[in-house]
């Protein structure tokens, strides 16, 4: 293994790519610990000291922001504006002809999707960045701590907007140096960023479980944290890895004096086929009727029930609701990634099948089929390992527990994608790989 590392940094480009993107994430750590002008910081700190951060509200987006949002930095809304717009546009492509003719004319219509999804991503800042400060100017975001009035002292119109601005522009900053890493560094740079924040938080998680922890001076809970984390990280993987093979033959055919096809592949389905986009899509969806009371105070029966059951992750119909919303969107997210019929079309076309299934609709059908039955265990894989932490929190007396599920599939996920690409630019250079 280090000698893979001394390989890494001799090849000059290289090099260069993982220093830039080394450099992209130490701007994007500095800048998630940089106030919003007109936040008491004092007060923010005793909060967030006293353990009273409200988890069931902002709890996924401030584990997404590497905790910058419980913070009010400039970096509080980090990228998930702009997950939840990409997941949009991509759901939307299927529903609007428009978008779908845009995805069909190959870079040029990619280009004006990503100009799209920009714009979204904005709308969406504003429209989380209002809901934010308005939680902090009337304490929402940490309903029992006596400091919550202080943290937004100025509840001007003016200052206000000079929050709501800042954190949209952060967003804003954060899209660009996500594209900057996929441009002239290593890996995705959206999916880099989203890593780095969840790697962020997990030093401070530990930390806390083994101060509160009361087996053996808290080492006991350490013990047992690490253990179930590296248990979803072997499941994590697992899962991810597992794939259905079907497979495809090619016929042979003559043209003139050659001979083509005649060929063995297979389509690699696999079981996890959404990843990790219906946890955040659900997440989303159940963070939208919290936001419609921007306010957080009212009075009303309506915003009373949305407040006892949606803003509290540890409810029955919040569970409920967040396990059902997880299992449709990894069908429906499956059923937009993968067309049977397209595929079967193509196959046709080329003079490839499926043996023993007729080329043409039996084959589509076939497909949908096989698709349909791996897609249960990938759902029910997801919704179970989203509730993890709410488990996790009555296990440990309501502390952060570091290796929530979704924590994990996105770190494993983006960790195995980065480390393939590495591995891809080193036999391009006939250097050895991690994996030997």
């Amino acid at each position: 293994m280090p000698t893979v590392f001394v390989r890494i940094f001799k090849a000059s480009g290289l090099r260069k790519k993982i220093l830039f993107t080394l450099g992209i994430l130490l701007l994007y750590r500095l800048g998630q610990n940089v106030p919003v002008p007109g936040v008491d910081y004092r007060s923010v700190t005793q909060c967030i000291k006293g353990g009273v951060g409200n988890g069931g509200l902002f709890g996924l987006i401030n584990t997404f922001s590497g905790g910058a949002l419980l913070e009010l930095t400039i970096f509080a809304l980090g990228i998930t504006p702009y997950i939840t717009a990409s997941i949009i546009l991509q759901l939307l492509t299927v529903v609007i002809p428009r978008l779908e003719a845009l995805k069909k004319e190959g870079q040029a219509g990619t280009a004006k999707i990503t100009q799209y999804t920009r714009y979204l991503t904005l709308g969406l800042a504003v429209l989380q960045g209002a809901a934010l400060v308005a939680k902090a100017q009337n304490g929402g975001l940490f309903p029992t701590c006596q400091f919550r009035t202080q943290i937004v002292p100025d509840t001007s119109i003016f200052q206000t907007s000079v929050m709501v601005i800042t954190m949209t522009a952060g967003t804003a900053v954060v899209m660009w140096l996500g594209e900057l890493i996929t441009d002239r560094g290593i890996g995705n740079g959206m999916s880099i960023l989203m890593f780095t924040s969840l790697a962020a938080s997990l030093p401070a998680n530990l930390g806390d479980i083994k101060r509160s922890g009361k087996i053996l001076s808290g080492w006991g809970e350490f013990a047992i944290v690490i253990a179930v984390g590296l248990c979803m990280v072997y499941l994590v993987v697992f899962v991810e890895q597992a794939q259905r093979r079907i497979p495809v033959q090619y016929a042979k055919r003559m043209i003139g004096r050659r001979s083509y096809g005649g060929t063995s592949t297979y389509i690699p389905l696999k079981v996890n086929q959404a990843g990790v986009i219906p946890v955040i899509f659900a997440s989303s969806l159940l963070y939208i009727p919290s936001l419609i009371d921007l306010g957080g105070n009212s009075a009303s029966g309506w915003a009373r029930l949305i407040a006892t059951n949606l803003g509290r992750d540890d409810q029955p119909i919040h569970l409920t609701l967040y396990f059902l919303l997880i299992v449709f969107f990894a069908f429906f997210y499956a059923a937009i990634s993968f067309t049977p019929i397209e595929v079967a079309d193509n196959m046709k076309k080329y003079g490839g099948f499926v043996p023993g299934i007729r080329a043409g609709q039996p084959t589509a059908d076939y497909l949908g089929y096989v698709l349909n039955r791996i897609t249960w265990p990938g759902a029910l894989y997801l919704g179970l390992i989203a509730l993890v932490p709410t488990a996790a929190l009555v296990l440990f007396n309501g502390r952060n527990f570091p290796f929530g599920g979704t924590s994990i599939l996105i770190i494993v996920s983006v960790g195995l994608e980065t480390v393939k690409q590495i591995e891809s630019q080193l036999q391009l250079r006939n250097y050895e790989g991690f994996l030997r």
